[in-house]
């Protein structure tokens, strides 16, 4: 594929909701540019895009994948996305280097979760937007219904461009509002242009003239000549509406099949000339959220957006050229690590198959393999002072516990999963040393188990999923004097250590130790002895056997021998005293409490808090969200036991629309209900 400036390059990102089409417009696009040889369809696993065998077993996207297309001496560049709510971070990652994206409605089901979920994302990423309302081969499925409704839930910005095409009662086509001609396209894919049938007069009519309407506003010139009766041209509509597109004040709509080709000869005429390129929004964003100027003639740097680990190819590490040019082997500096370095070969990308090319201009999108250091987000420039923004990742909460299938591969887990976080910024690994458990987080149940399927295609581990163990602790509610003695003989030198310590509750998190000794009745040289038994015996309670915190203890007393008393010796009376004196002490289970925000749209407020109440939560505090209206933050602090299938629960909620984040802030009593329950748990483990 030959260079293309970057006033030939448009960077396309769909998005909407799982099982929209969005896979489907994308084959249909890469296709009819001639990119490809045949229709890729979803169901039967072959297509371009969805390439991962995960993927093609699940028929679901589950990472963003892209590829170059030609038309009419425009380059674009289509990142399909995923729809399903565990690969948002995949979104994130080609909203980020996209210049406009294109939300896919499927013509039933009409505006659904993810329609809105891709909206947001889009408007918070500043991206300039188009609807395809795809799949409107159903004859049960009404245009009209669904603009209303796309412009009562987003604004009037939306405005038709093509529209179904219907003759003898059956949607056979679609219309282009713009050329004013029908278009259908037969089964080998041939474009053919038709009269629009007199049926259709009526709505063309109608949907043409919201058409004029939103273009006019645009300008002074086209609004004197809409209000004059004059003819607006078909390039003024189409230089109208990219400039309407830059600036939000329109959002063209598309309608179509992907699967049948409807509609998709129109839509990429219109991005070609239409949609904006890379310097259309003027500037880039640094990491410092400063302005970096756009200039294709100046210094070459790069974004790396997504890394992808193949265990035969090696780092993969996609990029955006976000200024100059960038050819093979020139050496570039790490922002973020002041190495440097060198590229060697630079490809393009069609899904899994990558094409050598010389190099790349400004705005365009391509794959550099084997980097040493650099990692997703880095910025690499020819000074190193450079540093683009890198996009914003969901944090995610849904933890489990990994063990090997085989015994021996935790070694295995480990470096597989390492490679794993290269590619998943929404992953998240850690071994917890107090309960010794390997933990995965990630964004939901399906997130993972494809993490574990990876883990298993690609590096041969195969693992259990288990349940986080609660890091419980101990306390003691009151005060008691203890003794403990240590005496044995067995000939030769014996043992013998004695000590009388008072327990109380302390104020630090661990042991307070105090000595209150007269006389010399515990020589001070064991003193150390007593607090080290202690210590080590605060590991382990007298409840459950979790860590005991917050407690105080102080020698008053006690007696030692001459010949027998040891260090040892001491110890050991010390956790006598400690495992006699801490039950009558009243001791009590305490439970990690976390601080919870929920971010719900107000309709679902209601089933949220009573959702927590449940959960033992406590609300903290609610308030509308300034950044989202019709939406509120809720705060409240919830046990961590209780937390465990927040992610699932919250999404039934919501219906996938509310999100949330917890992290621990402190310990508290647990219930006597609940302590009961741990204990005896504890037990019998």
């Amino acid at each position: 594929m030959a260079s293309f400036d970057m006033k030939r390059i448009r960077n396309l990102v769909l998005m909407g909701h799982s099982g929209s089409g969005k896979t489907s417009l994308a084959e249909a696009m890469l296709y009819l540019a001639g990119g490809s040889d045949r229709l890729g369809k979803v169901p039967d696993g072959n297509t371009a895009f969805d390439f991962d065998p995960e993927s093609i077993r699940r028929k679901i996207s589950i990472a963003s994948s892209q590829a170059p297309l030609v038309w009419k001496d425009t380059k674009i560049n289509v990142i399909d996305t995923p729809g399903y709510p565990g690969f948002t971070g995949e979104v994130s990652q080609a909203v980020r280097v996209a210049d406009s994206a294109i939300i896919v409605v499927d013509a039933k089901a009409g505006i659904e979760v993810g329609t809105e979920l891709a909206w947001d994302k889009a408007s918070d990423a500043g991206l300039p937007k188009a609807i395809f309302i795809n799949k409107f081969d159903d004859n049960d499925a009404r245009f009209a219904k669904i603009l209303n409704g796309l412009n009562d839930q987003f604004g009037r910005s939306i405005c038709p461009i093509t529209i179904p095409m219907v003759s003898d009662g059956e949607v056979k086509g679609s219309i282009d509002l713009i050329q004013m001609e029908a278009h259908s396209f037969d089964e080998k894919g041939t474009h053919h242009v038709l009269p629009i049938p007199e049926e259709n007069m009526d709505a063309v009519e109608e949907f043409r003239e919201m058409l004029l309407e939103a273009v006019a506003g645009t300008s002074e010139d086209l609004m004197n000549k809409y209000f004059g009766g004059e003819e607006i041209t078909h390039m003024e509509i189409y230089n109208a509406v990219h400039e309407g597109i830059i600036h939000g004040d329109i959002v063209p709509c598309f309608s179509g099949c992907a699967t049948k080709l409807w509609g998709v000869w129109t839509l990429l005429n219109f991005i070609a000339q239409s949609f904006p390129r890379h310097s259309a929004k003027g500037s880039e964003i640094s990491a410092d959220g400063d302005d970096i100027e756009i200039n294709p003639d100046g210094a070459p740097a790069i974004l790396i957006y997504k890394t992808i680990a193949d265990p035969f190819v090696g780092k993969m590490s996609f990029f955006k050229v976000m200024n100059g040019t960038v050819k093979g082997d020139l050496t570039l500096k790490n922002a973020r690590t002041g190495d440097s370095e060198k590229l060697g070969k630079i490809y393009s990308v069609k899904g899994k198959t990558q094409t050598e090319v010389p190099e790349l201009l400004c705005g365009d999108i391509g794959m550099v393999s084997k980097l040493s250091s650099a990692a997703t987000g880095d910025t690499l420039s020819w000074t190193g002072d450079v540093s683009y923004a890198a996009c914003e990742y969901p944090q995610p909460f849904y933890i489990k516990s990994l063990s090997p299938k085989a015994k021996g591969d935790e070694d295995k887990i480990s470096s597989a999963v390492t490679k794993l976080l290269e590619e998943d910024m929404t992953l998240k690994y850690e071994v917890n040393r107090e309960t010794s458990q390997m933990l995965l987080s990630g964004l939901g149940g399906t997130h993972l188990d494809i993490t574990l399927a990876k883990m298993k295609a690609r590096y041969g581990v195969e693992v259990v999923l288990g349940e986080k163990k609660i890091a419980y602790r101990e306390t003691i509610r009151k005060s008691c004097k203890v003794e403990g003695k240590h005496k044995k003989q067995s000939g030769g030198h014996g043992q013998y250590g004695h000590v009388k310590i008072e327990f109380s509750p302390g104020e630090g998190e661990g042991l307070t130790f105090t000595e209150s000794i007269f006389g010399g009745s515990v020589p001070k040289n064991f003193h150390p002895a007593v607090e080290k038994g202690l210590q080590e015996c605060m590991s382990k309670g007298v409840l459950a056997g979790y860590p005991v915190v917050g407690l105080a203890a102080n020698l008053y007393d006690g007696s030692y021998h001459d010949v027998d008393s040891s260090e040892m010796a001491f110890k050991t009376a010390a956790g006598i005293a400690f495992r006699d004196g801490l039950p009558q002490c009243s001791p009590v289970l305490l439970e990690p409490v976390g601080k919870l925000k929920v971010f719900t749209p107000d309709s679902q407020m209601g089933d949220v808090i009573g959702d927590l109440n449940k959960r033992r939560g406590r609300i903290m505090g609610m308030e509308q969200d300034e950044n989202k209206r019709g939406w509120s933050i809720i705060e409240a602090e919830v046990p961590e036991a209780e937390m465990n299938d927040y992610v699932h629960a919250l999404r039934a909620i919501s219906q996938g629309r509310a999100s949330f984040t917890f992290f621990f802030d402190h310990y508290e009593e647990v219930p006597a209900a609940v302590a009961e329950k741990v204990i005896a748990a504890a037990k019998t483990e």
